[in-house]
């Protein structure tokens, strides 16, 4: 696909694209291609403050509309969205660089979204509860908390922004939304099907932008809440500029995929390597390690190495592809130090190591299959968020757990077992905020509450369903005294 020649990008600010009122701007090159597809102006203090403005007046009258308008509207913004699937799928893949296939499953969620949080919201309500004074009669209801500054990552860059704005419209709520200078293009294009939904102006508003545009979000006086999905160091610094600010933070994941005695090997290996490749492995709950018992070692090895046979690197629009490229340099250059440090300290590379040569730009990784991983090499320690199967020997179910709950991104992990005992087991003992039987770690449902775990750096709130819809309202107590 061809950008036509670089474009010249406006904000999406009350209800309307506007220029920003600063001159510089940030060129968006596609991973893909390695072409200038467009500027995106740098947001000044005064484009921010004009769009938080429009987002708290929008935001008081919004309180006022009821659920069931507010619900029409979601469904009404999911039909939109639907019919740009393929217009909006395209200009993902060469923004971000993923295979056109997921990319229309991501614009496919993203209207789902708004249809799922549109019924959620319909059936949120409070209750009553008896008082010890038999005067008072109490209630409980939810209001919105307000207006919310969203930050979100560039690797689904609509399917994020969904998954706050959806549920945050349903209950009531504003947003001023920065998403990556990189991928700016598929959110702003998107505006379109929320004006023809009939959006009220200044409820959703874009700034694209990097850390200095986000730390002044995250600080700005008129926003009430955060929403953040990305890496726990920047979560880290957010959280401590945010102060006592209300807020969802799903960060970095390094959640383990186990493999036992009794797993179905060939199952385990496809589910390894398919979360390593969706996306390229740049997602937080990608293969970033695989802990599998001695005794079935080299058999599910084998069957890894059979299965890594699969997959397609190459142009991302070409349907035979399963793995395009990085998105940009930091994540190249991240999984080169990675493998290096992992080869340094005596790990196997069986497949790739490296970027494939040719290739219309340098961020083509080749898929990397790497065995008797250290535990404490970077491959293990850190999040690569690559393309990426690291092979890890435990010496039996306790070891593998053990070393499965021996990190600190424990967001969200599997285990591949015929035992239900071992299966309840990993699930209740795994330190993650979810565990996966038998399934990859890349499993996600647009129902299912997905965030981190307590103390292990990975955030907290959830994504998904009612919770989000929870996380996003503010649950207030009435009191009458008769």
């Amino acid at each position: 696909m061809s950008s036509n020649g670089p474009t010249r990008h406006q904000f999406f600010i009350n209800g309307a694209y506007v220029d920003g009122s600063g001159t510089e701007g940030y060129d968006v090159i596609s991973p893909v291609t390695g072409e200038h597809v467009a500027t995106v102006p740098v947001p000044t203090a005064a484009d921010l403050d004009r769009a938080v403005a429009a987002a708290n007046t929008a935001q008081r009258a919004w309180a006022r509309v009821n659920v069931w308008q507010r619900a029409e509207l979601c469904h009404r913004i999911g039909d939109e969205i639907t019919k740009r699937v393929d217009e909006l799928a395209r200009l993902q893949t060469l923004e971000q660089g993923k295979p056109l296939a997921e990319s229309v499953a991501d614009i496919e969620e993203a209207a789902q979204l708004f249809h799922l949080h549109a019924e959620d919201a319909v059936r949120l309500h409070g209750e009553t509860m008896p008082s010890t004074d038999g005067t008072k009669r109490m209630w409980t209801f939810y209001a919105p908390v307000g207006t919310w500054g969203i930050i979100t990552p560039w690797n689904f860059p609509l399917l994020m922004l969904a998954e706050f704005v959806a549920p945050g419209l349903a209950t009531g709520n504003a947003h001023v939304v920065k998403p990556p200078a990189n991928t700016p293009l598929t959110v702003l294009k998107a505006m379109e099907a929320f004006v023809a939904a009939g959006v009220p102006e200044g409820l959703i508003n874009i700034l694209p932008g990097e850390g200095a545009t986000g730390d002044a979000l995250v600080r700005h006086d008129g926003i009430d809440a955060i929403g953040f999905i990305g890496s726990s160091a920047t979560g880290a610094k957010i959280q401590a500029a945010a102060g006592l600010k209300r807020s969802i933070m799903e960060c970095s994941g390094n959640g383990p995929l186990v493999v036992l005695e009794d797993a179905d090997l060939a199952a385990a290996a496809k589910a390894a390597v398919y979360g390593a490749y969706l996306c390229a492995g740049q997602v937080c709950c990608a293969t970033e390690r695989v802990i599998v018992v001695d005794a079935v070692h080299d058999a599910f090895v084998a069957a890894v190495l059979r299965a890594a046979e699969d997959v397609v690197l190459g142009d991302p629009f070409d349907a035979a592809t399963n793995l395009g490229s990085l998105n940009n340099e930091g994540v190249a250059a991240k999984m080169d130090r990675h493998i290096a440090d992992a080869h340094e300290r005596g790990a196997k590379v069986l497949v790739g190591g490296k970027r494939r040569v040719g290739m219309p730009t340098d961020l083509y990784y080749e898929f990397t299959v790497v065995d008797e991983v250290p535990v404490d090499s970077l491959l293990s320690r850190e999040e690569s968020f690559g393309p990426v199967v690291p092979i890890i020997t435990a010496v039996d179910e306790d070891d593998a757990l053990r070393l499965a709950n021996d990190d600190k991104l424990g967001l969200q992990g599997a285990v591949f077992t015929r035992s239900m005992r071992a299966a309840y087991r990993f699930v209740e003992e795994m330190a993650v905020g979810q565990v996966v039987v038998n399934d990859s770690t890349c499993f996600w449902d647009v129902n299912m509450p997905f965030g981190g775990a307590g103390n292990r750096g990975t955030g907290w709130g959830r994504i998904g369903g009612k919770h989000t819809l929870l996380d996003m309202s503010d649950l207030r107590t009435g009191v009458i005294n008769l």
